[in-house]
């Protein structure tokens, strides 16, 4: 049966058995992983993941790593991973780092103009890479002002773009760098194929940047609430920092990474693989489940990181993905108890 506007009712998710685990797993080509809540917690692997990993590679399966974090490089993540104990190569690592440079990069930001980074070396080193010059991150964190009379604040006006994404070292120095729009946007979900349709006035600059900096773009890097920053507790995720940027901008942002779409055109480039030969695991609904919802992949969310069950089957929650399971060796696990 299908709604009045076309679309199928959300049906209820359901638990992973070994029959439709080995089902999913014949079906997918790439399997997607989110890193914090599904990989590991901050700096500690979470239990039987590399002999999860090992399995599905040695069914040939192509394994991508997606995630939100924007702190690290995808150099920086490929060490991570290899600190763990994971041999995962910098190719199959999107970082919403990366994509927040490459979004610049297809807009043809000017290479004349800077870029503000509130947030850190992740977004520095990405950034860099892509050819940009940078203000901001880490450094800014250690600078204070004196609020005084007289007092009159300076910032750089050749800054054409703020990047807003997790920053451990955010202060009122960094927000103040931020200009003022005199409008307000619902937020913009990224999609490649609109990039050449927006205008070079649509976003503008953290308060200073973005208020006085005419064109001056605002661009998040993600707009996680919350995220596992070490093993044992979540910590304030990028949203609460976009959240202050847009607060005292009166403008809200382009978000490059998940849910937003603009991710996927990287991975359909780079593998040639079609979205329902792929599946998205992660452990938000917000953004991983929705992310592969949003693309068509097939959809696992994993429940060792931030989305508990009941936090799935509440009655208000609209996001179902198509199985859930415990965690990855969990669903790798029943896939092999399965007879072919």
């Amino acid at each position: 049966m299908s709604m009045a506007n076309g679309t199928k009712p959300p049906s209820s998710p359901q638990p992973l058995t070994p029959e439709t685990a080995r089902s999913l797993v014949d079906s997918v080509e790439a399997f997607l992983f989110d890193c914090d809540g599904v990989i590991w917690k901050g700096d500690k692997l979470i239990e039987g993941v590399p002999l999860a990993l090992q399995a599905l590679r040695s069914l040939g399966k192509k394994l991508v790593f997606v995630t939100n974090n924007s702190r690290k490089s995808r150099k920086q993540y490929a060490k991570k991973f290899a600190s763990l104990g994971l041999d995962v190569s910098e190719e199959e690592i999107f970082s919403s780092s990366f994509a927040a440079a490459m979004f610049l990069k297809q807009r043809n930001f000017p290479k004349e103009k800077k870029v503000y980074a509130v947030g850190e070396e992740g977004i520095l080193e990405e950034l860099t890479l892509a050819g940009f010059s940078c203000l901001g991150g880490p450094e800014d964190g250690k600078k204070e002002i004196e609020l005084k009379n007289n007092f009159w604040f300076e910032h750089d006006k050749s800054v054409g773009a703020v990047v807003v994404g997790l920053d451990q070292y955010i202060n009122y120095y960094k927000l103040q760098q931020i200009p003022k729009v005199g409008f307000l946007r619902k937020v913009t979900l990224c999609n490649s194929n609109e990039i050449s349709s927006q205008k070079d006035n649509s976003d503008r600059y953290a308060t200073l940047c973005i208020r006085e900096n005419p064109g001056c773009l605002f661009i998040a890097t993600n707009r996680d609430a919350v995220g596992h920053m070490t093993d044992l507790q979540e910590w304030p995720g990028a949203g609460c920092m976009v959240g202050a940027v847009a607060g005292s901008t009166g403008k809200e942002p382009t978000v490059v990474g998940k849910p937003s779409t603009f991710l996927m055109d990287f991975l359909l480039e780079r593998f040639q693989i079609e979205t329902s030969r792929m599946c998205m695991v992660g452990d938000r609904l917000d953004t991983d489940i929705l992310f592969g919802q949003n693309a068509g992949c097939k959809t696992l969310l994993v429940l060792s990181g931030v989305t508990s069950l009941s936090d799935l089957q509440h009655p208000t929650n609209e996001i179902h993905p198509d199985y859930y399971a415990s965690n990855v060796v969990d669903f790798v696990e029943l896939s092999r108890t399965c007879p072919l």
